[in-house]
């Protein structure tokens, strides 16, 4: 079976080539960057151990133990309940791996993590996508996320904050579609990369639902994307056994190096969030001015969590012209229909603390020359 093109991740490697004019990177979902100094400055001289000592040898199948107990201590739960992947992304490529059963069917958001459905839907697996739509400011309808529901259904994904509109559910809508999953055999899965970055009302973490099984990594609010290290909180003996056997199949392990650091940044996991909620709460505010200066030209639903927000062109129509004539001024945005949805694009305010306000500056700037523009006849 043949996947889907990645849209996305093709458009934003534009400004990993050579001759890339890149200058703002608006367009990708990560926080402020760390150097591995900065990192590991967080912890008392030596915390880290020696790292030429270190063996680069396999890791365990389910994550080394202080990786595990990290996490643990994060969310809430026992080391046991901890399943560690290669990223997010191996911990969806093994829930919906799990998922394809001949018949079966899943429940996704639309928008959503692109792969998701494709990933799906190359295993031969039905996708059922349930809307967010600005008119209802991207929330989440229960009822018709739950309408979806039927004998075949397998699993019902939510994400929270959610990526690409920064919408967050309410802890009685995580709770109603828990409870109702769980009355019905279905397994619900609460991505939650982005927890605890909120910019409105905080939600509690989906960790601590008796039957949810919970995805988290260290690229989004841990903003250690380089590290390719995320984990499946699982309370389900048996499922466990089953993520790990996918696991053995797929990746084996993660680096020793990339443990050995996400166990280090874990201990240190406030002052990370911290930076990142001051970062993305700094960059947001300049951003909802940039907004409320440009009503004519330009709309939002302003985001309550993560780092992402899915604007639209107030005149309407497809924005990836748009995206595309922001690139020669440096500027490097999302196409909304990397998402499937065409008339947006995705922004992110997690990074270049240090030169958003000038990239913004540049995007106004850009954005009000082609409302000077006379429309073609």
């Amino acid at each position: 079976m043949q996947l889907a093109p990645f849209l996305l991740d093709e458009w934003l490697d534009q400004k990993n080539l050579p001759n890339a004019r890149i200058e703002f990177d608006l367009g990708s979902s990560t926080g402020p960057a760390w150097t591995l100094g900065e990192l590991l400055a967080l912890g008392a001289p030596d915390e880290a151990g020696p790292l030429t000592d270190l063996k680069l040898l396999y890791t365990a199948a389910a994550g080394s133990l202080p990786l595990r107990q990290g996490i643990a201590a994060l969310e809430g739960v026992e080391p046991d309940d901890v399943q560690v992947t290669t990223g997010g992304a191996e911990a969806l490529l093994i829930l919906f791996f799990l998922a394809a059963e001949p018949g079966a069917n899943v429940i996704l958001p639309h928008p959503g993590f692109p792969p998701d459905k494709s990933i799906a839907e190359s295993l031969g697996v039905e996708v059922r996508s349930y809307n967010l739509r600005r008119e209802n400011e991207f929330r989440i309808d229960p009822g018709e996320v739950l309408s979806l529901i039927d004998d075949n259904t397998r699993l019902l994904l939510v994400n929270s904050p959610h990526n690409p509109t920064g919408s967050v559910l309410t802890a009685h809508a995580l709770e109603t579609l828990h409870d109702s999953c769980e009355n019905r055999g279905v397994q619900f899965v609460c991505d939650q990369v982005y927890h605890p970055i909120y910019h409105g009302p905080a939600s509690p973490s989906a960790a601590r639902l008796p039957r949810a099984t919970v995805l988290g990594d260290f690229s989004k609010a841990l903003c250690l994307s380089g590290l390719r290290v995320g984990w499946i909180v699982e309370r389900d003996p048996e499922r466990r056994k089953q993520y790990r056997n996918a696991r053995s199949h797929f990746t084996v392990s993660n680096t020793a190096l990339g443990e050995h650091l996400a166990a280090f940044a874990v201990r240190h996991s406030g002052a990370i969030y911290d930076r990142a909620l001051s970062v993305s709460q700094r960059n947001l505010a300049l951003v909802d001015e940039v907004v409320r200066e440009n009503q004519d030209l330009i709309r939002w639903v302003r985001p309550q969590g993560g780092m992402t927000a899915l604007p639209w062109l107030s005149e309407g129509g497809d924005a990836r012209a748009f995206c595309q004539r922001l690139l020669p001024h440096g500027i490097l945005l999302a196409p909304g229909d990397c998402f499937g949805m065409p008339d947006h694009f995705r922004l992110g305010f997690g990074a270049t603390a240090e030169k958003f306000g000038a990239a913004l500056e540049r995007f106004a700037e850009v954005l009000k020359s082609q409302a000077r523009e006379p429309s073609p006849a």
